[in-house]
Formats: C-alpha cells, sequence, structure tokens
C-alpha cells in the first residue's frame, strides 16, 4: 500500500537514504530537496509557475559528479503530489560520458518513498566495477 508523506518527513526519508544534494523541480528552483519542492509549489500557487500536471512533478539531482571531463551520473525522480503529501513513484538512475550520452541506466517503476534505494544502491545499478587484475610473481624453483 502506497503511503502519502508530508513534505518534512518525504524530505527527511529520502536524505537519510544519501539523498542529501542539491536538487532541480521541474528544471528550476535548484536548492536543498525541501526547498525546492517549496519554491517550485509556491510558484505554482501564484501563477509564476505552470501548474501541476497531472498532480506529479519531477525531480532530478547528480549522485556523483568527479568532474567536466568524467562520467557522471543523474538521478530522476517522478513524484507524485496529492492535497499536500507527496510519494516517489518512478526513478530513474542514468550513468552518463563526459558529453551526455549515457553510457547506462535503470530505471524503477512502482515505487514509494520508503522502497527507493540508497544512494550506493542506486549507483551501483549503473556503475560497472573494474576488473581487478591480478599479478603473479615468478618464482625460481629451489633445490
Amino acid at each position: 500500500m502506497k503511503q502519502l508523506l508530508d513534505l518534512d518527513k518525504f524530505a527527511k526519508t529520502l536524505t537519510d537514504k544519501g539523498y542529501n544534494g542539491y536538487f532541480l523541480t521541474e528544471a528550476g528552483y535548484p536548492d536543498k530537496l525541501k526547498d525546492s519542492i517549496s519554491r517550485f509549489l509556491e510558484a505554482c500557487k501564484n501563477g509564476t509557475d505552470k501548474p501541476l500536471n497531472a498532480g506529479s512533478f519531477l525531480l532530478r539531482t547528480s549522485l556523483e559528479w568527479n568532474g567536466e571531463d568524467k562520467p557522471y551520473t543523474d538521478c530522476y525522480m517522478d513524484v507524485r503530489y496529492e492535497g499536500g503529501k507527496f510519494d516517489v513513484h518512478e526513478m530513474k538512475v542514468e550513468r552518463k560520458d563526459r558529453y551526455g550520452n549515457t553510457l547506462k541506466k535503470s530505471e524503477l517503476t512502482n515505487l514509494t518513498t520508503e522502497a527507493v534505494p540508497t544512494t550506493k544502491e542506486a549507483l551501483a545499478r549503473v556503475i560497472e566495477k573494474p576488473i581487478e587484475w591480478k599479478v603473479f610473481r615468478k618464482r625460481g624453483f629451489r633445490r
């Protein structure tokens, strides 16, 4: 059963799972999670932004960034909003090269906020582990 959470509990749950960076809500309002959502909802209420589309909006955050010349990982969350309550409905994690081309992606559907993976689990879905090479030394025969 899906449980909708108020903004404070929603933000605390995602922050506890490691999503503590900056977010973009509907491609705008860059800030920490709670502040970004609050600013977006206020803009919708004032009419300075488009009204909520079918009771949901998109959150975007970066899970990994090592510089402009390195691959990076972004996370997109489709958040359901009903009567002041929030719940993550879908999530997409994308690993991209330095030019923005998708290297690998993972999509999770029919989620709840409680079922959202931690940032380490989300990164593990799209980052391939490097091959470990073992070096063997030659040993001569002993008499």
